[in-house]
């Protein structure tokens, strides 16, 4: 493993409308795990629905966890809510990243709040691009990435949903599969 000041880390952004996003982003932190890296992922919007990467991450002593959302914002019955306890998530993501104690972080679903208008894109853009240390990696997930996340992101990945179990069948999220 190199050294963090020989490191370029490089900041993942996974959007679109196609499942897989947050899966992603935990496949990539399990394996920066296993390779001795210190992790931290934050979600802003799952809260206190209990999942099977949370559960795998317990078993990793450099993996630290917090799911902090209020829940599913498309179903909100009080937004002013939903803002301030993005808000209070995103305060959480800037900690985190002054700490200079991890070597990956994820903010899950955070494209979501930017996308509500909740958080600008500006200010995480902003915010990476000046605060970030050249060897932390990042990935930020969740529909409709801001275009100014976009552009300071060193690589982008749209998930395209071509056909869906839930949408398209009605079949429920299935343990083990959506959580």
């Amino acid at each position: 493993m190199k050294a963090r000041e020989k490191r370029d880390g490089v900041v993942l952004v996974h959007t679109g409308e196609g499942k897989g996003k947050s899966s992603s982003a935990f496949g990539v932190a399990f394996r920066a795990a296993g390779w001795g890296m210190k992790v931290c992922v934050i979600q802003f919007i799952k809260g206190k629905w209990r999942t099977g990467e949370q559960e795998a991450a317990k078993k990793f002593e450099n993996i630290e966890w917090h799911s902090l959302g209020d829940g599913f914002t498309w179903d909100t019955e009080n937004p002013e809510q939903d803002i301030k306890t993005s808000r209070e998530i995103w305060e959480l993501c800037k900690e985190k990243v002054r700490s200079y104690e991890f070597d990956l972080l994820i903010f899950d679903e955070i494209n979501y709040c930017s996308g509500y208008g909740w958080i600008s894109g500006q200010e995480i853009a902003q915010f990476i691009s000046k605060e970030r240390p050249t060897w932390m990696h990042l990935i930020l997930t969740g529909r409709n990435a801001a275009l100014e996340v976009i552009e300071i992101a060193d690589t982008v990945t749209e998930m395209k949903k071509i056909k869906h179990a839930y949408s398209d069948s009605g079949i429920k999220a299935q343990q083990g599969i959506e959580f």
